[in-house]
């Protein structure tokens, strides 16, 4: 929950906006902020990003490494997730406040990505049981203006979207040790299918209805609400209550509803605007990057 101070009557005008359908910004119940994306920023990762949605700003950086795969799952390459919180963001994460945030958004995320529907991790095997590729997520919380769980999904599936995964093939055996040999052709690389990557959708219920894409101010004035993770195929992979209020039974299978549908959407505008910045190629990097 954002810690802004808002008097009774800015309370009670946010309520009366909600009920009236018609927010503070102008937007409806259910409508989403302008995503501003941009990719390709990190010229020594695999795969970069940089998202603002309103006043929340992420980087995302993936790095591919080999490693030795889990036991419990030899057929599997695998994502990490580390989430630092600048203290530049707010005032809240100077000295280590951001950690608590930073770990409840890492675990959210891993949990997210648990489904085998969301994304292939067998496509990072490399050798069975010996080796595999490992992705790991570095997230930077820039800037922190309300709804920042979908802004750090939203940036995450971007990035992935851009990594490059190196060719590689396994040489002439050397006894029992197979010995692997990456591609020199630098373009010679594979990219994951991140379709059905999951985004992140928040929604905060103010009086007796629900928003998504909440402002700092709307979130102040909510004491409950849902994250729920929607991957490409409309399948709900995770939920987090978030808040110190409850919710009617009732209430929460309408969110879970509207959040599986809104994520659908959220999904299609993400995966098109990746497209268009694919098609637009390598451009000088201007804009709110500079």
């Amino acid at each position: 929950m954002a810690e802004i101070l808002l008097s009774e009557a800015e309370k009670a005008f946010i309520h009366h906006g909600v009920q009236d359908d018609l927010r503070c910004d102008g937007r409806t119940r259910l409508d989403y902020r302008p995503i501003i994306l941009e990719t390709g920023l990190v010229s020594n990762a695999s795969g970069s990003s940089r998202l603002r949605l309103a006043n929340s700003d992420v980087l995302v950086g993936v790095k591919v490494e080999l490693a030795s795969p889990l036991s419990e799952k030899p057929l599997e390459g695998r994502l990490e997730f580390f989430v630092d919180c600048s203290a530049n963001a707010t005032p809240k994460f100077e000295g280590r406040g951001g950690e608590d945030l930073a770990n409840e958004i890492c675990r959210f995320l891993q949990m997210s990505y648990m489904s085998g529907d969301t994304i292939n991790l067998a496509e990072l095997s490399v050798l069975t049981g010996q080796q595999c590729w490992v992705l790991y997520v570095d997230i930077l919380i820039l800037e922190c203006g309300g709804n920042l769980y979908d802004t750090v999904s939203l940036a995450v599936k971007s990035a992935l979207y851009t990594t490059q995964i190196p060719s590689i093939k396994v040489a002439t055996m050397d006894g029992d040790q197979p010995e692997l040999e990456l591609s020199e052709d630098p373009y010679d690389t594979k990219r994951l299918n991140t379709q059905n990557v999951p985004c992140l959708v928040t929604l905060m219920k103010i009086g007796n209805h629900y928003l998504v894409d909440p402002t700092p101010e709307e979130e102040c004035c909510s004491s409950s609400g849902v994250v729920v993770a929607v991957s490409g195929t409309k399948k709900i992979t995770a939920v987090r209550k978030i808040g110190s209020g409850s919710l009617h039974p009732e209430s929460l299978v309408s969110m879970l509803k509207t959040a599986s549908e809104v994520g659908t959407v959220v999904n299609k505008i993400l995966m098109n605007k990746l497209l268009e910045e694919e098609r637009a190629g390598k451009t000088q990097k201007v804009g709110f990057m500079r």
